[in-house]
């Protein structure tokens, strides 16, 4: 609700600039030569009136230019509603290998990153309590989102993703430490990465070891829910089961598509958590108002003083 009481100004020193007007209507008197007329009552009756009105408007303009150049402003505050639920990282595999086709038996042209993205698309309709991030990786991992509540968002940038965007090779244990930077701001209970992986990890001997990978993991509270896709032995499953078990999470297998939608379902009856409702603010400026006053009166001192 609009109140008077709530409004403040942000420069309220510039009260002062009405001093100058003051004293300048003390001491700057306007010497006009003197003008006689047979009918002078009837004049000077009109010129009173006329010079009370111009008076009035000239004070105006000049007190809401002031209070325009003082900046009334009002804080606005908002609050997100509290959220029941996770802060997600989606970890996705975009490698060469992702192209490879008949992941779905049901549309066997599809690359499995296609597929993927399908699935990947229709859990984040389903999680809309969840804070959730994305990160792509291939040959290097970059975040393609931050955690965000804004669904269609994070889902319109899903649809853009392509194979090889971040490199023909995997590097699996960059991508899960860039998953766990992803949820180190997070103030929430329950964080987790949910890595998608259809290989090993192809990259040479300077990036992150798994080992540190892990530790960052679980020392940021994350657990990790690692899913293999693809045919028994083109993913490292022992790596895969290593990440899970260090982290508190689930590693799953899919051969295809209809158990990768299964492993999603599985982690979408996740227990919810509490997240921490956020309150911002943002500044409404009230200076148009006084200043568009200011214009109108002193168009009109201008208008009527030329007319008389």
């Amino acid at each position: 609700m609009f109140s008077l009481d709530e409004i403040y100004f942000q420069h309220p020193f510039f009260v002062l600039a009405i001093v100058p007007f003051i004293v300048c209507a003390y001491f700057c008197k306007m010497k006009l030569p003197s003008i006689y007329f047979p009918h002078t009552k009837q004049f000077a009756t009109s010129t009173i009136a006329s010079s009370k009105i111009l008076f009035f408007l000239k004070w105006l303009s000049i007190v809401m230019m002031v209070l325009a150049f003082m900046s009334p402003v009002k804080d606005e505050p908002y609050e997100l509603d509290p959220k029941n639920g996770y802060e997600l990282a989606l970890i996705l595999d975009a490698s060469e290998s992702m192209q490879s086709r008949g992941f779905d038996m049901n549309n066997p042209m599809l690359s499995r990153f296609d597929v993927v993205k399908m699935i990947v698309d229709d859990f984040i309709s389903k999680r809309k309590n969840d804070n959730i991030g994305l990160v792509v990786f291939g040959s290097y991992s970059f975040i393609a989102s931050p955690l965000t509540y804004d669904d269609n968002i994070l889902k319109k940038i899903v649809s853009q993703l392509q194979i090889g965007m971040a490199g023909k090779y995997t590097a699996l244990y960059e991508a899960l430490a860039q998953g766990v930077n992803l949820l180190k701001m997070s103030k929430a209970n329950s964080k987790v990465a949910i890595l998608l992986t259809d290989g090993y990890s192809t990259v040479g001997k300077d990036n992150i070891p798994l080992d540190v990978a892990i530790e960052m993991a679980k020392k940021e509270g994350v657990k990790v829910y690692p899913i293999g896709i693809g045919r028994y032995g083109e993913y490292n499953q022992k790596v895969l089961l290593k990440i899970a078990k260090e982290t508190g999470g689930v590693a799953f297998g899919a051969s295809n598509a209809d158990e990768l939608k299964s492993v999603y379902k599985k982690i979408d009856e996740l227990e919810k958590s509490k997240i921490k409702s956020e309150t911002f603010s943002y500044l409404n400026y009230y200076y148009l108002y006084p200043l568009f006053v200011a214009f109108i009166s002193l168009m009109l001192y201008v208008y009527i003083r030329n007319k008389r």
